[in-house]
């Protein structure tokens, strides 16, 4: 009987997570397994561009998990530099393009995994594809990144946007010497957050000696007579430039499976079952940045791009590929981040996310210290709570502050996970001692405060 064969397109974390672990479950000769990746690199972390860019880590080899030789020793015929252009679902095949060489052949499968990721949010405007403007997602983009910079004389960087990728590609700007402007759309930095704690987010930044401007939607992107950047254009204003980095987001690299009529979400994500199965497609599966995942305190479906998720996901479908089974349940929608020695981490609903979902809440922010207050080194933290009215079951939680902030979201996540009211969250039993946190965590001092606020909203 001949083995049968898996199709992976994309070698990042979900693709190539899901091969190895299919190889693991299954040899070669009960299943091939031929993955195709159209950069020229794979199994690498995206995460660590911007500290690459900034200097932080050595790059590019030291970003890489899993080179494509590697994966080769493991009998998986990974093709690099080669580009799926068309998914044919009823013929159980897919036609790729040898980059380099120019073929264009079709491969059958039996099992097929959609691994495409997500593409840098590139809005259409006049010269936005001048040199000097650049995007962020791949090792690829990061090497082009740092051409650019080795090129350029001028000190003057711009970056569009102030999400995760916005302000880490400003730090990482301002460590390598450049005068960072940030234009940001939003009324605050870090639109994952609510306004009032992305406010304390702008304030460090200024302190730093990043300039960001908010409520700023650029119009076009001004260049030289070389066709280089020169400046990025506002309503309002010109800002100097002589880089250009688009921090403005990502979004599923879905067209190719649209293309091949496969279900998509509201943020255009791949839809999958809990198995991470394609909805409709018994032999299909989809992981990464690619797809919609389940918000379990929302409970609808959303794209969160993350390298965490990405893994989580190829070891689902890995598992079910190769003939065993596993599940994907879902997220709360953790993430931390950094900006110089700011630490910011989140999980969970904002206060906008719970009204959309038509859930009343009540909020309890604090203010705190990371370790005991006479401790040396004890820096203020910010922590704000939404609890669900009446009842107090925990919403979201973010926190913004130095040196041990952004890892106490991790507390919460658990705690939304497990469907915590914020009552039952004060008496949790949290590790103690003044190097590491005042008698009574941030956290649990917020939930204290929310308790308070659940028990007012009950006796109104």
């Amino acid at each position: 009987m001949a083995a049968e064969r898996l199709v992976v397109i994309g070698g990042d974390a979900a693709g190539m997570s899901a091969a190895s672990q299919a190889r693991r479950l299954k040899g070669p000769g009960e299943l091939d397994i031929v993955a195709f990746e159209r950069g020229r690199f794979t199994s690498y972390s995206a995460c660590g561009v911007p500290y690459w860019v900034g200097g932080d880590v050595e790059g590019p080899d030291a970003l890489i998990a899993r080179t494509p030789e590697e994966h080769r020793e493991r009998s998986i015929d990974l093709r690099m530099r080669t580009e799926v252009t068309g998914i044919d679902v009823a013929g159980q095949r897919v036609r790729a393009l040898d980059r380099d060489s120019g073929e264009a052949y079709w491969t059958d499968f039996d099992k097929l995994v959609i691994a495409t990721g997500a593409r840098p949010v590139r809005p259409e405007l006049p010269g936005i594809d001048a040199a000097g403007v650049h995007g962020v997602q791949t090792l690829d983009d990061g090497q082009a990144l740092l051409e650019t910079l080795e090129r350029t004389t001028g000190r003057r960087a711009v970056v569009v946007g102030a999400g995760y990728i916005g302000v880490e590609m400003a730090e990482a700007m301002l460590r390598r010497g450049y005068e960072v402007t940030v234009v940001n759309r939003g009324a605050q930095p870090m639109a994952t957050l609510d306004p009032d704690m992305g406010r304390l987010v702008h304030e460090a930044m200024d302190g730093m000696g990043i300039t960001t401007v908010n409520g700023a939607s650029v119009t076009r992107i001004l260049t030289g007579p070389d066709g280089r950047v020169s400046a990025v254009a506002t309503a309002d204003a010109t800002y100097p430039a002589d880089v250009v980095v688009l921090g403005i987001g990502v979004e599923p690299e879905t067209g190719l499976a649209r293309a091949a009529g496969l279900p998509t979400g509201p943020s255009g994500g791949l839809l999958t079952d809990l198995s991470m199965r394609v909805r409709g497609h018994h032999n299909i599966w989809a992981g990464g940045d690619c797809v919609e995942v389940l918000d379990l305190v929302a409970g609808r479906t959303r794209h969160i791009a993350l390298g965490t998720h990405a893994n989580k996901h190829g070891q689902v479908i890995g598992a079910n590929a190769g003939g065993g089974y596993g599940t994907f349940p879902g997220v709360v929608g953790t993430a931390v981040s950094k900006v110089c020695d700011l630490e910011i981490g989140r999980t969970g609903l904002r206060e906008k996310d719970a009204a959309a979902v038509g859930l009343r809440y009540v909020t309890a922010t604090i203010e705190s210290t990371g370790r005991a207050g006479y401790y040396p080194g004890a820096r203020p933290m910010t922590v704000k709570m939404i609890a669900e009215y009446r009842t107090g079951r925990l919403l979201g939680v973010q926190i913004v502050g130095r040196e041990g902030a952004a890892k106490r979201v991790d507390v919460a996540a658990v705690a939304l996970t497990a469907g915590m009211t914020v009552e039952a969250m004060t008496a949790l039993d949290l590790g103690y001692a003044p190097p590491f946190s005042p008698v009574w965590d941030p956290v649990l001092v917020a939930a204290r405060k929310a308790v308070t606020e659940v028990r007012k909203a009950g006796s109104a």
